[in-house]
């Protein structure tokens, strides 16, 4: 029973040993793609989280938060345009690339078409304006601008551009007609991040098809300009409906997004910023890794269905998403440390069909984080970031010594067990014991 028990006991060890250094292996492995690379693991975790949609991840999200069921469509929908535009085929369908990009036009068209109904539609009121809100609007005119993107000009769909058109005009001019650069997204409420999506959708639109809304986006970032949040100098998280005065601090769940479009508006302003919120919002709670706290350094706050639940005042969704607005930052160091980090706290499983985290039980998180993980700009390439701010290269050192900690703590009472024995035989020799029992002999007996 004994040796039963050791034999045990080593299997358990092994196996806590093996999973340490493939911790170490995922923190130390590069996790995003350079340049126009396609990011390592984003194809399989498309593929879970398409058959988790069909089987109604989409619905089961939306119990967890408003915009679950929009979410969980549209992010997936973003994420295959994303790769079906690194394909870089100049023909649809003419050799692997256009075979990719022929994939991307179906699971994106797919998920529009989701969006595109009473159940996308469900959660927003038609009465406002634009109709369903802005944030609806701006979010799916985004995802029909990026389907178009993907079609060669001549050989567009004429319905889809006439659409996209039709749901952009209307976009400008509710912005054009408001009194705040911010609509609102439900009745009686405006979250500026909602805005800062739709207008990138009018840049998008002036980069696919004749211009025509210069003014209206110059005249929203002048309006922008005047509402900052006066504790950050940021954009505030949420505002007042009527005139967009900042009515909340800004908070990391909103300004991650914020960042992934201010971009497209205006790079130097969005590098701006960028930068305060980088200063304000990234830290690295107990020294492991770096993270996105949900409300300014110095000023604390409760969590909500958008945070999650804040953990030393880290918002997990917030560092999801901000690890896509750094990629649009060209701030690769960030992104790159959040990436891997995610590797390890992510639980992600792997098989060689599909890839999800945490065990695949919050399949509207894989959709967050595969958006992130491809994340470009699609408008206006950002200039270089300031490398001030920079990321400590020694980040991994207490992660990876608290990892091989873990990994050796099944084999110390093993270690000490032989330890101890060895040093109680050396003890005997030192005091004249015999090493092993004396076998007298015959030898001995016939010479007495």
């Amino acid at each position: 029973m004994l040796t039963f028990v050791r034999r045990a006991y080593r299997v358990v060890a092994v196996l806590i040993t093996l999973c340490t250094l493939v911790g170490v292996a995922r923190l130390v492995v590069p996790a995003t793609a350079a340049g126009d690379g396609e990011p390592p693991g984003v194809r399989r975790q498309l593929t879970f989280l398409r058959a988790a949609l069909e089987a109604g991840a989409g619905t089961d999200a939306q119990q967890l938060f408003p915009e679950g069921y929009f979410f969980s469509h549209v992010l997936y929908g973003l994420s295959r345009v994303e790769l079906g535009m690194r394909a870089g085929a100049d023909r649809v369908g003419t050799d692997r690339a256009g075979v990719d990009r022929d994939i991307a036009l179906r699971e994106a068209r797919w998920a529009l078409k989701r969006l595109d109904s009473p159940a996308g539609r469900a959660p927003f009121s038609a009465d406002l304006t634009p109709p369903y809100g802005v944030f609806y609007q701006g979010w799916t005119t985004w995802l029909r601008g990026g389907i178009i993107a993907l079609q060669p000009a001549d050989r567009r769909d004429p319905g889809e551009v006439q659409r996209f058109a039709a749901d952009a005009a209307a976009l400008g001019a509710a912005f054009d007609a408001s009194a705040s650069p911010y609509l609102p997204a439900y009745p009686g409420q405006a979250w500026p991040v909602d805005s800062t999506v739709a207008v990138a959708a009018l840049r998008l639109h002036d980069t696919l098809l004749p211009p025509r809304f210069a003014g209206t986006v110059q005249r929203w970032l002048a309006g922008v300009r005047q509402r900052l949040d006066p504790a950050t100098g940021l954009l505030p998280h949420r505002v007042e409906p009527a005139d967009g005065a900042p009515a909340e601090v800004a908070r990391a769940t909103s300004q991650s997004v914020i960042h992934r479009f201010l971009v497209e508006i205006d790079p130097v302003f969005a590098r701006e910023q960028y930068l305060r919120f980088r200063d304000r919002y990234v830290t690295t709670p107990l020294g492991l890794g770096p993270a996105v706290r949900e409300y300014p350094d110095g000023i604390a706050g409760p969590g909500d269905v958008d945070s999650g639940p804040l953990l030393l005042g880290v918002s997990l969704s917030a560092t999801v998403v901000t690890m896509g607005a750094a990629q649009v930052q060209g701030d690769t160091a960030l992104a790159g440390a959040l990436a891997n980090y995610g590797e390890l706290a992510g639980l992600p499983v792997d098989t060689p069909w599909t890839k999800r985290y945490a065990f695949g039980l919050l399949p509207v998180g894989d959709a967050f984080l595969a958006w992130s993980k491809t994340a470009r700009p699609w408008v206006a390439a950002p200039g270089p970031v300031d490398p001030s701010p920079g990321v400590d290269r020694w980040w991994r050192l207490p992660l990876l010594g608290l990892l091989l900690l873990v990994g050796a703590l099944p084999w110390l009472p093993e270690l000490l067990l032989r330890y101890r024995r060895r040093a109680g035989v050396r003890a005997g020799t030192r005091t004249g014991e015999p090493d092993a029992p004396t076998v007298v002999g015959a030898g001995p007996a016939r010479l007495s």
